[in-house]
């Protein structure tokens, strides 16, 4: 099959220029009839070294590493539109893979994907899984962190590795978090001549002689007292290193419940304490997004603790006291503030900085934050709610109730 390339003048009507074109493990010769056809037409050829090196030594055309920061090797490409380019990527460009990255930059008119298959769904075939009933994840370029955010009993997952290393930290990770049990299954050059599986026990996991190119299998086992953090909002308080500045678990689950996070979205959380509201709107989807906004040096060290413990280790942290921290943060589509709402000019910040249909959460326990709260409300509306929680504490040889700080909550949508 022929595939050509129509390049028009006007840079708003671009026909496919740029293709991405997903390659096995046993290289070019596995390549579809549309995969060649996209590789022979190009004349730029972009790719890693392994990828570069399954050419054709008297291949002449030019030739694209990747390189770091990976936004320049993007704008290389970018510089070459017109001109027919094709990028060579490992299984499907689209799982983890640079086509992420570059249909980002790029409109999906101008490109054609031609995917392998991916890693994911080799590996489930070897496994008999069912890739709708596993999490998946990928360590290529990300913190190990990652995997504390999915550990529970009898989870089954399937990691990318970044190279031979990454079996051992994962093997350490699951022993340290009480997971040590867990089964453990390393594929090597998966749909390759070389294909090769290796097996064994978190805890007793001992294997050095592995490849670069490996995927991770893993089947959650616990100790049997182990608790596992819940997904749901208001984690036990204990879950957390703190210096007293915690929103309480209780409160934390309403105020979670009011900022309402959905996937992607990102949250300001200003005044942070020890994180809790970035961390558990962040754990909410791995694609929700937070900056925790705090001043208190020991606090910022108990956040970036707490988010790596509670597998968020992407929390963004800013040093510094708002609202001055707060400029060229990027827009958020929620804020809450947990603590300093009268300190001048606050409000008047975080209001300006949310978009239309925006969501602004506000806990007060001061009658100052409340004073401050009540002239806002009068202002733009919203919704107050006062909240009281009593538990359960020995008194003496009985049990009585002791309260805890009411807490004044604010909710107001920005509006379009």
């Amino acid at each position: 099959m022929t595939m050509i390339f129509l390049i028009m003048s006007d840079q708003d009507q671009q026909y496919p220029w740029l293709s991405i074109v997903g390659i096995g493990d046993n290289g070019l010769e596995d390549l579809t009839s549309v995969g060649r056809s996209l590789l022979s037409l190009a004349s730029v050829i972009v790719g890693g070294e392994r990828h570069l090196a399954m050419l054709p030594a008297e291949d002449k055309r030019e030739k694209l590493f990747w390189h770091s920061p990976i936004e320049d090797s993007v704008n290389e490409i970018i510089r070459r539109r017109g001109q027919a380019v094709c990028v060579l990527a490992s299984g499907d460009p689209m799982c983890y893979g640079i086509g992420v990255t570059l249909t980002r930059q790029i409109p999906i008119n101008e490109i054609i994907i031609i995917p392998s298959p991916s890693t994911f769904s080799l590996a489930c075939s070897r496994l008999g899984w069912s890739l709708t009933e596993v999490e998946t994840l990928s360590l290529c370029g990300r913190p190990p962190a990652l995997l504390n955010a999915v550990l529970y009993q009898r989870a089954k997952l399937l990691v990318l590795s970044a190279d031979r290393k990454t079996p051992a930290i994962v093997a350490q990770l699951l022993t340290k978090q009480g997971f040590g049990e867990s089964q453990m299954v390393v594929l090597e050059h998966l749909g390759g001549t070389r294909e090769r599986r290796i097996e064994g026990t978190a805890c007793g996991w001992n294997a050095t002689d592995i490849a670069d190119l490996n995927a991770i299998a893993i089947t959650c086992i616990s100790s049997p007292t182990l608790c596992f953090p819940p997904r749901l909002p208001g984690l036990p308080d204990l879950a957390y290193r703190h210096d007293g500045q915690l929103t309480k678990r209780e409160v934390r689950a309403i105020t979670l419940a009011a900022l309402a996070p959905l996937p992607g979205q990102l949250l300001w959380d200003v005044g942070a304490g020890c994180g809790s509201i970035g961390i558990e709107w962040m754990r909410s989807d791995r694609r929700c997004q937070s900056i925790a906004i705090e001043q208190h040096p020991s606090r910022l060290q108990y956040i970036a603790d707490n988010a790596t413990a509670l597998g968020t280790p992407n929390l963004k942290i800013v040093e510094g006291k708002a609202p001055i921290a707060l400029q060229d943060l990027p827009q958020p589509n929620a804020i809450f503030i947990g603590g300093g709402i009268t300190v001048p000019e606050l409000l008047e910040t975080c209001w300006q900085a949310l978009p239309s249909g925006g969501r602004l959460v506000a806990n007060a326990v001061t009658v100052e934050s409340e004073l401050m709260m009540f002239q806002w409300y009068s202002q733009l509306g919203g919704e107050l709610i006062r909240i009281g929680i009593q538990r359960a504490e020995p008194v003496g040889k009985f049990l009585g109730w002791k309260a805890m700080a009411p807490v004044t909550q604010w909710v107001v949508l920005k509006p379009y």
